[in-house]
């Protein structure tokens, strides 16, 4: 089994699309008025408009509701990526090594789901990626 993709249900889908888009400099492909993805090379992002929650349960999914998963994003360089996006996003923490050895930084996406991007940076967490 493997993670395929991550969905997020967002009020204003097209606001979403496109503040992914900026961060993850890849743009979406609108599979229906209500739905895109990001195909990415660990996997996809697709973001589906509030009504697509009823085509599953209605009532199942909640807009801007997320308390518990965070989005995270492995990068090249997290001093350049930082700095790029430092001034275009709602910051939740600035740069910091996490005591598992990634370096990392933290801000919100427009319906408040936190997003961190990440590098390894201990000589640990280093080989802990190279082996996957």
């Amino acid at each position: 089994m493997k993670l395929a993709s991550v969905r997020l249900i967002a009020a204003n889908p097209e606001e979403m699309v496109a503040f992914y888009e900026m961060i993850l400099g890849r743009r979406a492909e609108w599979l229906a008025p209500v739905f895109a993805e990001i195909v990415g090379p660990g996997a996809t992002l697709s973001i589906g408009a509030v009504q697509t929650v009823a085509l599953w349960k209605e009532g199942s999914g909640e807009a801007g509701a997320n308390r518990t998963a965070y989005l995270e994003f492995e990068v090249e360089d997290i001093d350049a990526e930082f700095e790029r996006l430092r001034d275009r996003v709602e910051l939740v923490h600035d740069l910091k090594t996490m005591p598992w050895g990634n370096r990392t930084f933290q801000f919100r996406d427009p319906e408040g789901n936190p997003v961190s991007l990440y590098m390894p940076e201990t000589e640990a967490a280093r080989k802990r990626f190279a082996a996957r």
